[in-house]
């Protein structure tokens, strides 16, 4: 199928306030009339980590429909574009919170965003996790050059991260990992990529996070809204953080994201701030 003209088009950085400083999602506002194919063309030529393609709802009880697409593939959810896709919804009319609550409908099912001033918490879907072969474990640690502290753990909550704690957010800032044995590994365990993390000490960013999936066309994700909820349900399971904590993450790429995770319970609500870099109209 051909792309349809005048497509309203919006570029979102996430997990931001300032722009260009966070990470970029693409959003085809009205995207009824594209096939999968078009989509997945379009997510290939804007070559960022997410395209998302907002539709009407198949259920009134969801507020719209979102499809996201990395470079190569859809996903069923993604942190980060949802959040971003929720901003570019809201501020171009497609649809309103009702009592500041969103619902989105995707690949996962309908999930709740709560609309607090200019951040947007989402109510993440359920993370369950899978154990890790040794011999898996000794590979990724010669990928990564670094010793894992805890048990690395698969956390699914949609994408699959392999979540790895590493000494401190120093080892994890001086990572230069092989991408081409990432890959490999990604591909035979299943799994989107590897997600790292280590304890920064400071209050206003506890812990610092690097997000590698090279099998999806993604070297390093700036800002990973799926590896942060990872890494969240991860910690949960040690009470080190209380009621949450922040997380920065894409320093190494010239970047400067905030992550705001939340513990209510069982669950886990991702946090964050959007700005719209880009406005005008997809073309074919």
């Amino acid at each position: 199928m051909s792309v349809a003209r005048g497509l309203r088009f919006k570029q979102v950085d996430v997990f931001t306030r300032v722009p260009f400083r966070g990470n970029p999602v693409a959003v085809v506002l009205e995207a009824e009339g594209l096939d999968a194919a078009a989509m997945q063309r379009i997510a290939g030529w804007t070559n960022l980590s997410e395209t998302t393609f907002v539709l009407p709802p198949s259920t009134g009880a969801a507020d719209y429909r979102l499809r996201i697409f990395t470079p190569r593939a859809e996903l069923p959810f993604a942190g980060h574009p949802t959040i971003g896709s929720a901003h570019a919804v809201l501020e171009g009319g497609i649809a309103k919170a009702n009592n500041g609550i969103l619902r989105q409908e995707c690949g996962a099912g309908i999930l709740s965003l709560e609309v607090d001033g200019d951040t947007l918490w989402l109510d993440s879907p359920e993370a369950t996790d899978t154990q890790v072969a040794e011999s898996d474990i000794a590979l990724l640690e010669r990928v990564l050059g670094r010793k894992a502290e805890p048990v690395p753990l698969i956390l699914n909550v949609g994408p699959r991260w392999l979540i790895v704690e590493l000494a401190n957010a120093s080892a994890v800032a001086s990572l230069a990992p092989d991408m081409a044995a990432i890959t490999e590994l990604s591909n035979r365990l299943e799994i989107g990529g590897i997600t790292v993390y280590g304890a920064s000490g400071e209050a206003d960013a506890a812990i610092h996070v690097r997000s590698f999936a090279p099998a999806h066309g993604i070297p390093e994700d700036p800002v990973c809204g799926s590896g942060n909820i990872s890494v969240a349900a991860y910690l949960r399971r040690s009470g080190r953080f209380g009621a949450g904590y922040v997380a920065r993450q894409g320093l190494q790429l010239g970047r400067d994201g905030r992550v705001s995770i939340r513990f209510d319970g069982d669950r886990i609500l991702l946090g964050g701030s959007a700005v719209t870099c880009i406005e005008g109209t997809l073309r074919a």
